[in-house]
């Protein structure tokens, strides 16, 4: 295999620094982009040939090799071991081994500047693909895991302190929301994507007279750039991308969190199996959640990556700088990191124990049905605000006997109100908690019951 050549030595007389040379180089990475460039070199080839710049035979002879180079690529990794200076090269340069000097003309009517847009673009739309997969798979772990305990009831909390009791279906729920709204983001961002930069060449568009519409079509795009020097430069859609990314990762960590705390010996809720837990070099007795603990701390590399490419962008001039190689890296990790924290998340699922007995006997406790009282008093006639001063100095009074609200004989609670009846102890149940909050969107098992059949359609599962 021959050392491909510059692709833009006809300017200069002089021998680059080997040290220049290699800082310069891309091809270390951008070969991720090598199915995406033969793909839009293919289309623009076809592009060439309807605007007759290619010959038939020509048209033919390029697309063959372009094929071969394709096939090639995805059977043996040997083939990119090449000095390349960056993905395009080493394409081109392969083309002509193949096809000879003809290969020369695929270059007509188009850059680096608008090649590279293009195929960035190519590879985050199936990128972008893979993630919605992902993301699926860890709602379907999240509705598996809560139709499996529809029944048991956790502890929900604000301020990290006890606040009322709810379905940990509910809870199960919440972060299937979450990731609902990051594969319709995923979806928006998709369509940012979905524009054809080709055709715009350098900067100022093309001499050729290449039908953009044609090629376009012929990529999937769903659209072209209307304004050249706007096309090679812009790279919204990678922060556009990153962004999700980095909203998903937010959410990931949040549950991340919530089952690391909950598998702690102080609260017990929850076991993960040895299958996705580490132990520790000197202490025998632990087993660490080491998987959440990763996709918290990945969170950070990629708001890192979302940073990067903000912080590159915000001083570049139109239109292309050598500044936007460094974009490539940073979608490209910012996809990595997504993906495998999704799919190891959707793993951590499948192997969590639920310790039933031990979130039951908390949701009993903690006060957590003061405000089941508050309402009570209230739907005896009393004003809220007056039933919530009052239910506080009665949670003072179960707090001084060391008992919960509904262990307070009928007696103590008729001290402060003559409106307490025995059915109190009725109101404060659990059970009885859970079900009157029965309004879209609420804990009750008809509600919850009712979310998990629209979570599973919408999942078409």
């Amino acid at each position: 295999m021959s050392e491909p050549k510059n692709l833009w030595g006809g300017r200069f007389t002089g021998v680059a620094d080997p040290g220049f040379v290699e800082f310069n180089r891309s091809f270390g990475f951008d070969r991720r982009l090598f199915e995406a460039d033969v793909k839009g070199s293919l289309a623009h080839a076809g592009g060439l040939l309807a605007a007759g710049v290619l010959s038939d035979e020509e048209g033919a002879a390029i697309k063959s090799g372009l094929r071969k180079i394709l096939e090639s690529g995805r059977s043996d990794s040997a083939y990119f071991n090449s000095p390349a200076e960056d993905v395009h090269s080493f394409v081109e340069a392969r083309l002509i081994e193949l096809v000879g000097d003809v290969g020369r003309k695929l270059h007509t009517g188009r850059s680096r500047n608008d090649q590279v847009a293009t195929d960035l673009r190519l590879w985050l739309r199936d990128a972008i693909d893979e993630l919605q997969g992902r993301l699926k798979v860890a709602q379907t772990a999240l509705l598996d895991l809560a139709e499996s305990r529809r029944d048991v009831v956790i502890p929900g909390y604000t301020h990290l302190q006890k606040a009322q009791p709810v379905l940990f279906a509910h809870w199960c729920l919440a972060y299937f929301e979450m990731l609902s709204r990051d594969r319709g983001r995923l979806d928006n961002a998709c369509a940012s994507v979905n524009v054809m930069p080709l055709g715009a060449a350098a900067l100022a568009g093309t001499s050729y007279p290449i039908d953009r519409e044609a090629v376009a079509s012929e990529l999937g795009f769903a659209t072209i750039a209307k304004n050249s020097l706007d096309a090679v430069s812009d790279r919204d859609f990678c922060v556009e991308f990153t962004s999700v990314c980095a909203i998903v990762m937010v959410h990931l960590s949040r549950l991340a969190e919530d089952i690391i705390i909950y598998s702690t010996a102080e609260f017990g809720f929850f076991e993960l199996s040895d299958a996705v837990a580490t132990g520790s070099s000197l202490m025998p007795q632990k087993k660490n959640p080491d998987a959440m603990e990763l996709v918290r701390g990945k969170a950070a590399r990629v708001f890192g990556d979302n940073l990067q490419l903000l912080t590159m962008l915000k001083g570049l001039p139109l239109a292309y700088n050598k500044d936007m190689q460094e974009d490539k890296e940073a979608v490209f990790d910012a996809a990595d990191t997504t993906s495998a924290c999704l799919s190891v998340t959707a793993t951590v699922l499948r192997n969590v124990r639920v310790n039933e007995n031990v979130v039951s006997a908390a949701s009993a406790s903690g006060y957590m049905n003061a405000t089941e009282l508050a309402d009570y008093l209230a739907r005896k006639g009393m004003p809220f605000r007056e039933a919530h001063e009052l239910t506080g100095r009665i949670v003072l009074r179960a707090i001084e006997l060391g008992v919960e609200l509904q262990d307070l004989p009928i007696k103590v609670l008729q001290e402060f109100s003559s409106e307490v009846t025995d059915d109190v102890f009725e109101a404060l149940s659990v059970e009885r908690t859970i079900a009157t909050k029965n309004q879209v969107g609420g804990t009750s098992p008809a509600r919850v019951s009712e979310a998990l059949a629209i979570a599973r359609t919408e999942l078409g599962s």
